[in-house]
């Protein structure tokens, strides 16, 4: 897809109209479309947004955007976030506007919702066996020369069921051997002798092309990060070996990726150590939760913890909900719940408490519980909160967080809303 074609379907986005599709936006702005709302510049807390409304920062998002840019450049890394995060076409434009090579993906659907918003470059991390989505994929490459797609393979039957949904397709989908971390962790075949085999499956097929090898390092067992250097090294040792034996034929670079949001340090040192091999050497990081960060999860387990010379990431995400009720000196609720915070992971976090325009830290609260409509709070003696309060509160795991905003106001840091945000789960 052209890039014309592509802008057209982003801004066309923004034409949607206000209405009850949407929690948390003003009911007042119905009939109005997503970017007249935005030209408005309402307030989050004044212009009439009904809790609970997740937020995302704007400022907290350009600096996460520019951060990981700079980062991967830093250390000669390619870039394909993985877009399943945000399922957001907006933000997949901006990664690449910030350099991205293109989005990674895990299922059919988000490569269809990528193609629909004009994403030419996509890496889909699983194997893909559907030979419905196989039939579409072919359809999609022999129609658009600009596209490339290069997908997972771990297994000989995988290679087989792709090659025969695949037969009579015009160009070759490009595959990588997936490595797994371990016995008893995800997927990817288990040994090196497993990777042979499945390279050697995709040698005899005309329909798939071996590029490289990839893999994911946060299931590697008890991680450490002498664990996961070393398991890393099992992954580069495979595509050193494939080149030498000649296995990378019919491309013009060799793809080796890994790279979840918590051990990209340990990617970038040992990419770095990939000796010089017959052809260039896509170096593909795929971390995607940086793009909104978290309070929790990620806050605690980013690489930045560990080379704090390299900056650090911010949490983008805050959500607002409103106290309905105060039955009692240790207790409080407020109207949001499982249907709107990710509690996957971990609960959320109460960070701040507004009242007559007036925001103060959430001191003595702390999330106990979630119901479908409901956080119940706790509430110690020094927390000064009643009903009709607004309390703000962090998140753990961007990707269970924006699967449950099919629009999500953009707020500066005064609350001045200056986007909107589309998701497609």
């Amino acid at each position: 897809m052209d890039a014309a074609t592509a802008a057209a379907r982003l801004a066309a986005l923004a034409a949607d109209r206000v209405d009850h599709r949407f929690k948390g936006l003003p009911p007042d702005a119905d009939g109005l479309t997503l970017a007249e709302l935005a030209d408005e510049g309402r307030n989050l807390f004044t212009g009439g947004f009904t809790t609970p409304v997740l937020a995302l920062s704007a400022e907290r998002l350009r600096h996460n955007l520019a951060l990981m840019e700079t980062y991967t450049a830093r250390h000669g890394l390619a870039f394909a976030p993985h877009g399943k995060t945000s399922m957001a076409p907006q933000l997949f434009h901006r990664q690449l506007a910030h350099g991205a090579w293109g989005i990674t993906l895990a299922v059919p659907h988000q490569v269809r919702v990528a193609r629909a918003f004009g994403i030419n470059r996509v890496f889909l991390a699983n194997e893909l066996v559907d030979a419905a989505a196989l039939r579409w994929i072919a359809t999609e490459l022999a129609a658009d020369p600009e596209f490339r797609l290069v997908c997972y393979v771990d297994s000989v039957h995988g290679v087989e069921l792709m090659d025969a949904a695949l037969r009579g397709a015009a160009r070759p989908v490009e595959v990588v051997v997936e490595l797994g971390a371990g016995e008893g962790a995800r997927t990817g075949v288990r040994t090196e002798a497993d990777a042979r085999a499945v390279a050697d499956a995709v040698a005899g097929t005309d329909t798939l092309r071996l590029v490289g090898v990839a893999g994911y390092e946060a299931q590697v067992p008890e991680a450490t990060p002498e664990r996961v250097r070393a398991w890393l090294r099992r992954l580069t040792g495979i595509a050193v070996e494939f080149d030498k034996a000649g296995r990378f034929t019919g491309t013009d670079e060799i793809v080796v990726s890994a790279g979840g949001s918590e051990w990209f340090d340990a990617v970038a040192d040992v990419f770095a150590e990939i000796p010089e091999l017959s052809l260039p050497v896509l170096k593909l990081l795929r971390s995607g939760a940086y793009v909104s960060h978290d309070d929790v999860h990620y806050r605690r387990l980013t690489p930045f913890n560990r080379v704090p010379e390299e900056g650090a990431l911010e949490p983008a995400f805050r959500l607002w909900a409103q106290v309905i009720s105060r039955p009692s000196a240790d207790q409080a609720f407020v109207n949001a719940g499982k249907r709107d915070a990710a509690y996957d992971l971990d609960l959320p976090v109460a960070q701040a408490v507004r009242r007559d325009g007036t925001e103060r830290p959430a001191a003595g609260i702390e999330v106990t519980a979630l119901s479908d409509q409901h956080l119940w709070l706790g509430t110690g003696p020094e927390a000064d909160v009643e009903v009709g309060d607004w309390v703000g509160f962090g998140l753990s795991h961007p990707c269970t967080s924006f699967d449950k905003w099919q629009v999500i106001p953009v707020a500066e840091a005064d609350g001045t809303v200056v986007d909107y945000i589309r998701t497609f789960f």
